[in-house]
């Protein structure tokens, strides 16, 4: 006899299409009741319920079992199960089974068809379906009330749609993962991504895909079939892209009632949905999709043909052998309204291994049969098909069947150890996610494993570490949350949408960079595909203004304060690292002219007027405080008292660079009045150069050159470390003269000069000599001139050019002894508007010009102990 009773409990068939509140009904049933259980068509949906219930009970007293999940505390009285874990001999008040009708599904229809015959609560029995199922409630479970449930909302029919004219909140169903996969990356060019949710997925990872589409993250979803299996979704739309599936033995097109279920997914409580198909998409055959009418009317109208008969298999075959077992479930039912199930997985495989003498050795007596059935049960979730699926379950039976009965600690460790890597694509985390979910259902075996509690710990915990990497694949792959923020505030709303700046300029919109803003110039990031470049760009115009009128007044304000942002550098303007300005030729040297970058032009008329007059106001300030000896200059320049000699000549200093040849500077025609007002002016005059001190600095000089250049003047070339020497090759830079083979700096030079003249005041010879009018003569220590670098070549080219003369020392008599003799100067005053002689020695002891002994320096020289500092000089004197 197939059919259950009641044993006394109430029992109710509450049937109707999807949104119908049933679940929730049934929820609230088993929370009234002091125990119960309901059994579920997901492992999803048994945890997304389990929660619930916690939440109302506490964790202590409900328990969630699953075939690869057990959370079940000792005093639990209220149970979530998928409907194949389901104790259909439980005594408990209260019992539920969920999506009933998945009792005329060709592979699971069995067990949901036992659990309705036989599972039932002390109190109230609840069947929870489609109407589809009421002619089998009536013929198998005749005592059950029948209670009808309308539907919450109205489900419409919208026609065909682009995938890029999809509304949001859409769900998209295909029916093959090559087709989600498709259709996803689609509605990441188009609609910035969508969430993928398939049955290959852990349940992790479908919660963590749902998730994201629930809270807004993405608004589009794309799922197999099994989105029509109770998944609570905030769905608008469900749009097919196809309506043909291959079902294990060939594609069909769906039932209607197939159809339905998955289209009820719209339109969730009190609002309305609608359904239709994507234009474009082909159907399983070849065919365009297309609802037909009849079927449009249907659905609308949840108007069904009615299930005839349910899927049925022996739930308690004998166990005397393995024959007699597969015997059982193979055996026909003995009523009309049910029809034997096709031969499953388990089945299958159970023939396979029947048929193998060393696993029929072992299935001896009924404990072991039933073992050895409990073996076949495993689920294939790898789906290898029954030949390999077989040789695992082989490999278990083996280890299950002899010692102690139950899997070595090391193996199953060691098993579960290989898939703890989280690298590879979707394709391999998939592949490994169903590996771990078989061990994670043998880990929860009591009679299976050692160590349960700890195998089955290390099973989650990788099924965990696995699905969080498949959930981020799928995000990276299949969601461009730049895109999708983009899309859901570009409508009306979209002034309200929270912009930012962030580090280094990023442009954040909802928290995702869209782009960098340098300075007042908004560069698209050029990590975006080209399909988002003018939805980002779309985006920014609506919001830059904001952004560049905050930065324009940090701008006005740094210009003001002089601000560390702001800095001029060459012929440039820069403003926090970007350039805001360039410079352009004025009337006058230290008159530069400030022009806007073109990136300022976002900016409203008005607005860039005051920046530019803020930027001129803030370089006139920069330049005096950076220029100051100049700009002192160029002011005296104007001042008529000065009188026309002076102001030439600081014209020509300040054009120079604040170094120039005294020879070229017209000093003679000054007055003692103007030469004190050059000395105030901070201009100090040499032996051989005129020059500011104060412009002695690189920076001085690099700002004086880019004025220069601005004004179209060719200067001199510029030292970047201004040492005191350089190797002469060129032109002079600026603030050098050339000496010999060598650059001085013309302080220095002065320097050397300065000391040199000390020398001739202080040991100018005896006083009589000085009184007979006879020229000074005295000995220089080339030691400082050594220390600066100089060589002794450039040093006696330097004096020379300064009027010093030198004499060859004394040479010692024959046979004499003693230190030598430095060479004697003496300073012969030239005429200031004649160069001084310049005798540039060409060869060691000789000159370019004629001497009176060329050999006699020779002679001198060879007198001079070697490595003294003199002797040097003894050879370039002449």
């Amino acid at each position: 006899m197939v059919r259950g009773t009641s044993d006394g409990g109430i029992v109710k068939a509450v049937l109707g299409p999807t949104n119908t509140g049933k679940t929730h009904l049934a929820v609230e049933r088993l929370c009234a009741h002091s125990s119960g259980q309901i059994g579920f068509p997901l492992r999803l949906l048994a945890r997304e319920v389990y929660d619930r219930v916690v939440a109302i009970k506490g964790p202590d007293r409900v328990a969630l079992i699953t075939g690869e999940e057990r959370i079940d505390p000792p005093n639990a009285r209220w149970k979530l199960c998928t409907v194949e874990a389901m104790d259909r001999d439980a005594d408990v008040a209260f019992v539920a089974v969920d999506e009933a009708q998945l009792g005329a599904d060709p592979e699971r229809g069995h067990v949901f068809t036992d659990r309705l015959l036989h599972a039932r609560g002390r109190e109230e029995t609840m069947i929870l379906g489609s109407a589809a199922l009421t002619p089998m409630i009536e013929a198998l479970v005749p005592e059950a009330e029948v209670v009808s449930r309308p539907r919450f909302s109205t489900l419409s029919h919208a026609g065909s749609l682009k995938l890029s004219r999809l509304p949001p909140r859409s769900a998209v169903v295909a029916f093959s993962a090559e087709e989600v996969y498709t259709v996803a990356e689609m509605l990441r060019r188009f609609r910035g991504g969508a969430a993928v949710v398939m049955g290959a997925l852990s349940p992790q990872t479908r919660n963590k895909q749902v998730a994201m589409f629930q809270s807004g993250e993405v608004d589009y979803i794309v799922a197999t079939d099994a989105i029509g299996m109770g998944l609570n979704l905030d769905v608008a739309h469900v749009a097919f892209a196809g309506l043909a599936k291959f079902d294990g033995h060939r594609r069909r097109r769906l039932t209607v009632a197939e159809m339905a279920q998955i289209a009820g997914r719209a339109g969730r409580h009190q609002k309305d949905g609608t359904f239709g198909t994507l234009s474009g998409s082909r159907g399983g055959s070849g065919a365009g999709v297309a609802f037909t009418e009849d079927e449009i009317h249907a659905i609308e109208g949840h108007r069904f043909p009615p299930i005839d008969r349910l899927m049925w298999r022996d739930a308690r075959p004998r166990l005397d052998s393995i024959d007699t077992l597969i015997a059982d479930l193979s055996a026909a039912p003995d009523h009309p309204a049910l029809a034997p199930a096709p031969e499953a997985i388990d089945l299958a495989v159970a023939r396979i291994l029947a048929d193998r003498d060393e696993v029929r050795a072992r299935a001896k007596g009924k404990a072991m049969v039933g073992r050895f059935w409990e073996v076949c049960s495993l689920p294939d979730f790898r789906s290898l098909g029954a030949e390999n699926h077989a040789r695992f379950v082989e490999r278990l039976w083996q280890d299950l069947s002899s010692g102690t009965g139950r899997l070595g600690h090391d193996y199953v460790a060691g098993m579960i150890a290989q898939l703890d890597d989280a690298r590879g694509d979707i394709d391999t985390l998939q592949g490994r996610i169903a590996a771990i979910r078989s061990w994670a259902y043998i880990a929860q075996r009591p009679d299976w494993v050692l160590d349960r509690e700890e195998m089955a710990a290390r099973a989650r915990a990788v099924e965990a570490k696995l699905s969080d990497a498949l959930h981020q694949r799928l995000t990276e792959r299949f969601v461009n949350r730049r895109t999708a923020v983009l899309m859901k505030k570009l409508g009306g709303d979209a002034a309200l949408l929270p912009v930012s700046v962030g580090d280094g300029g990023a442009v954040l919109v909802d928290g995702e960079e869209i782009g960098r803003l340098e300075g007042f110039r908004f560069d698209v990031d050029p990590q975006a595909r080209l399909e988002t470049r003018r939805l980002l760009l779309a985006a920014a115009e609506r919001h830059l203004p904001g952004l560049l009128n905050a930065r324009a007044d940090a701008l006005l304000a740094d210009a003001a304060d002089h601000g560390e942002g702001l800095v001029w550098r060459g012929e440039a303007i820069l403003w926090q690292n970007q350039p805001v300005a360039r410079l352009a030729a004025g009337r006058r040297l230290l008159e530069a002219q400030v022009r806007l970058e073109p990136s300022l032009a976002a900016l409203p008329g008005p607005q860039r007027e005051k920046i530019a007059r803020a930027l001129q106001e803030w370089l006139a300030r920069t330049l005096e405080r950076r220029l100051e000896p100049l700009v002192l200059l160029d002011r005296a320049t104007q001042a008529s008292e000065g009188g026309p000699d002076l102001r030439a000549l600081l014209i020509a200093l300040r054009d120079a660079g604040g170094a120039l040849a005294r020879r070229d500077a017209g000093l003679e025609t000054l007055d003692p009045g103007q030469r004190t007002r050059l000395r105030k002016l901070g201009v100090r005059v040499g032996a051989l150069d005129i020059f500011m001190p104060a412009m002695g600095r690189a920076a001085a000089q690099a700002d004086w050159a880019a004025l220069a250049r601005l004004a179209g003047r060719a200067g001199p070339p510029l030292s970047e470390t201004l040492a005191a020497t350089l190797p002469a090759k060129g032109a002079p830079p600026l603030y050098y003269r050339r000496a010999a083979q060598q650059f001085v700096r013309v302080d220095l030079a002065e320097r050397l000069l300065h000391a040199a003249h000390q020398r001739r005041e202080r040991w100018g010879g005896a006083p009589r000599r000085r009184a007979r009018g006879e020229p000074a003569r005295f000995a220089l220590d080339p030691t400082l001139a050594l220390s600066m670098g100089l060589t002794t070549r450039t040093y006696a080219e330097l004096l020379r050019q300064a009027g010093f003369i030198a004499a060859p020392p004394a040479v010692l008599a024959q046979g004499g002894f003693g230190p030598p003799g430095p060479p004697l100067w003496r300073w012969k005053p030239r005429r200031t508007d004649s160069p001084p002689a310049r005798r540039m020695p060409t060869e060691r002891g000789t000159t370019s010009k004629g001497s009176e002994d060329p050999a006699r320096p020779a002679r001198a020289a060879s007198a001079i102990a070697e490595g003294n500092p003199f002797a040097g000089l003894a050879e370039l004197i002449r």
